[in-house]
């Protein structure tokens, strides 16, 4: 596949909601002229596309190409919970992305972390935030592009996804990237390409979104005070924690706690 005819499309995403949707709710059958993106939080939903049936349910991801004949209604006793986003690509709206319809099990901390800061986005409007949704908008593609990558890759590095799943079950502990490339069986420089190569992230970057997105999770419960969620998520100084949570996110973690974005 290659990825680099879609790596200089420019979005327009001219419609952002969190959907909680009531029993009737439909989409009429007619022909889009854009592109849609649904990523199911709960309940259950219908998509026909192009005289398909599909079925989304919690964790699944949608994608309706532009062009496409389409209708959709929920299931009334399990009614839609999640995002949609429509858009335009601004340069080339006719080239689609290479997504099944529905992405089965798909969502992940990640990238509804990139819907959160984008729907905060769009509650507080503030200069230059059109740059920044389209931004986040496309560091959430870049996750949906790992996500099919894996898929249809036969390849990936096992010693990779052996670290991936234990930063996911350590994050909150100690994690040098010497032990991880000793439990790799590899040297530090070369497990540090490799991981890069595998997943698009450094190992420290990845290892700080991981731990920023269960410190969000924690903030928005609003049991514990700021200084407790960085030790919780792995942070031994409040101050390196607050830098590296308003790198990734755009914001203080204090606005989570004050704001409930989440």
């Amino acid at each position: 596949m290659d990825f680099e005819r879609y790596e200089f499309l420019n979005p327009n995403l001219f419609h952002f909601v969190e959907r909680k949707d009531m029993p009737d709710w439909k989409i009429a059958h007619r022909e889009n002229h854009f592109h849609e993106l649904y990523f199911m939080l709960g309940g259950k939903t219908v998509f026909h596309v192009n005289g398909q049936k599909y079925i989304a349910q919690k964790d699944d991801i949608v994608y309706i190409p532009g062009g496409s004949v389409r209708q959709a209604y929920t299931v009334k006793d399990n009614p839609m919970h999640g995002f949609a986003i429509n858009f335009h690509w601004l340069n080339d709206n006719h080239i689609l992305l290479p997504f099944d319809i529905v992405m089965k099990n798909r969502m992940n901390n990640d990238i509804l972390s990139y819907l959160k800061e984008i729907q905060y986005l769009q509650f507080n409007k503030t200069s230059f935030c059109t740059f920044k949704e389209r931004a986040l908008f496309m560091l959430l593609l870049n996750q949906l592009f790992h996500l099919y990558y894996y898929k249809t890759q036969t390849n990936i590095d096992p010693r990779i996804k052996k670290i991936v799943d234990y930063i996911h079950l350590h994050f909150a502990e100690t994690v040098e990237i010497e032990m991880l490339a000793d439990m790799a069986n590899l040297h530090a420089v070369y497990l540090g390409k490799l991981f890069k190569d595998n997943t698009g992230f450094t190992i420290k970057a990845y290892l700080n979104r991981v731990r920023v997105n269960h410190a969000e999770q924690l903030l928005a419960g609003g049991k514990s005070s700021v200084s407790e969620v960085a030790e919780q998520c792995g942070f031994r100084d409040i101050f390196y924690f607050s830098k590296v949570f308003k790198k990734t996110k755009g914001y203080a973690p204090s606005v989570v706690t004050k704001k409930k974005i989440i």
